[in-house]
């Protein structure tokens, strides 16, 4: 399936922040606009693009290029008469489009399982779907926006000025080629819009919708919806699955750090080093003993804990998560949470030659390893139930710093052994009550 994107406005109420960049190309969290469509689509897993370019359509060109960069495929139509309505950069792709496709806007941003659920549930026997947003959220600019009117699975109404109205249209389509028929009727009653064809589909009973169900999305148009779309952006980065120390302590860091770090080169596998390379340093640390040193090792233990959220979040934010990633990560953790636990044991000894110290501290290891492992299936049950609490790695390396600036070193190993392999059991049993 293609997707068929419309970047040929000229964009005039944001121009305080482009300046004489066209509005496809504003930066948004280390991407265009125009690039987050992309790769939300891609996600969705649509590869074959065509893009109307109008207003500054060759910078556009050069900017996005063939697509190779992003792993599709794009070619360009150009539209000189942009500076009408929408509906006619739609049917400018009347000769390049046979089949069923997806219509999306290049100055929306949104949530990729929209475009999922979209192509997954088809046109169901209707020529053209509408993403509707029924919440009618507060950032939605009610007078810029286009209103439709919903009955049952139909649309009964759609345009700007509609004054009975449940429901925005979020410029996200699936249709079949009958648009660009419809489309052309309505240009003959003179409406040119995209809105007008989609009228003439609905007068004929076949237009219908799809509820956005809560989900993210935001037609990126002045300068506040851009600030939105940024903070949205960055609070979907919180996962149902972060602990306490996680939530309300390191993301708040992490999202301040990713948003920098963003806009640069650095990838994602950079930082999963960077967090590595602090969890050595701090292990080692420990192994010198005293409470100097263990004060030292705790908050470097914190901060790679904290840096340690970056990588997955500059990975979501820049579409470059990949299942490799996310494995070199979690090996990478376990050899760092190893090399902690056995530093701590060591220094702990240095100034306690206890056997127990090593018996608490295996206890400790294994306990801490296992917590990872059972993590995998555990983490399902979270977020089917929407539990609020989970004990991982951030509450883990959380106690360990408290414990180290307390020099309190051999009741952490002890409290972490008691806690860490309590709360495997505990999983056990919940996974065994959920199966």
């Amino acid at each position: 399936m293609k997707a068929l994107i419309i970047a040929a406005g000229e964009g005039k109420r944001i121009r305080e922040i482009s300046g004489d960049l066209p509005k496809p190309l504003i930066p948004l969290l280390g991407l265009s606009l125009i690039e987050r469509v992309i790769l939300s689509a891609r996600e969705a897993g649509i590869k074959d693009f065509v893009i109307v370019v109008g207003y500054k359509g060759k910078e556009i060109k050069e900017r996005i290029g063939d697509g190779s960069r992003y792993n599709v495929r794009i070619e360009y139509i150009e539209n000189k008469e942009w500076r009408k309505g929408n509906g006619l950069s739609v049917l400018k792709a009347r000769d390049r489009i046979k089949d069923n496709f997806v219509l999306l806007m290049a100055d929306h941003v949104f949530d990729s399982d929209i475009l999922k659920e979209l192509t997954r549930e088809g046109l169901k026997g209707k020529d053209g779907i509408l993403v509707v947003d029924r919440d009618m959220r507060d950032y939605v600019d009610l007078k810029d926006a286009t209103k439709v009117k919903v009955e049952e699975e139909l649309i009964k109404d759609i345009g700007k000025d509609l004054k009975d109205y449940n429901g925005i249209d979020c410029g996200i389509f699936l249709f079949s080629p009958k648009i660009f028929d419809a489309i052309e009727e309505s240009i003959k009653q003179g409406d040119d819009s995209l809105s007008g064809g989609v009228k003439v589909l609905a007068r004929k009973g076949r237009m219908g919708y799809l509820d956005i169900k809560g989900r993210f999305w935001i037609d990126v148009d002045n300068k506040n919806t851009l600030e939105i779309a940024e903070k949205e952006l960055l609070r979907s980065l919180i996962k149902d699955t972060d602990g306490p120390i996680s939530r309300y302590i390191n993301r708040p860091i992490s999202l301040r750090i990713s948003r920098i770090l963003v806009n640069t080169r650095v990838t994602p596998n950079a930082i999963t080093g960077l967090s590595f390379l602090l969890s050595l340093l701090s292990g080692l640390i420990f192994f010198l003993g005293g409470w100097m040193n263990f004060i030292l090792a705790g908050i470097l233990t914190q901060i790679s804990s904290i840096i340690d959220g970056c990588d997955g979040e500059i990975a979501r934010l820049k579409f470059q998560s990949s299942e490799y990633g996310r494995w070199i990560d979690s090996v990478l953790d376990r050899y760092a949470d190893a090399i902690i636990i056995l530093g701590m044991s060591y220094g702990c000894w240095l100034g306690f030659k206890d056997a127990l110290v090593w018996i608490f501290g295996f206890l400790a290891l294994t306990g801490s390893l296992l917590n990872s492992y059972t993590a995998m299936k555990y983490d399902q049950v979270i977020r089917e139930k929407k539990m609020k609490f989970r004990f991982g790695r951030d509450v883990r390396l959380f106690i360990i710093m408290a414990g180290a600036l307390m020099n309190q070193i051999f009741l952490t190993l002890v409290f972490l052994s008691i806690i860490t392999n309590l709360e495997n059991l505990r999983r056990i049993l919940v996974l065994g009550h959920n199966t």
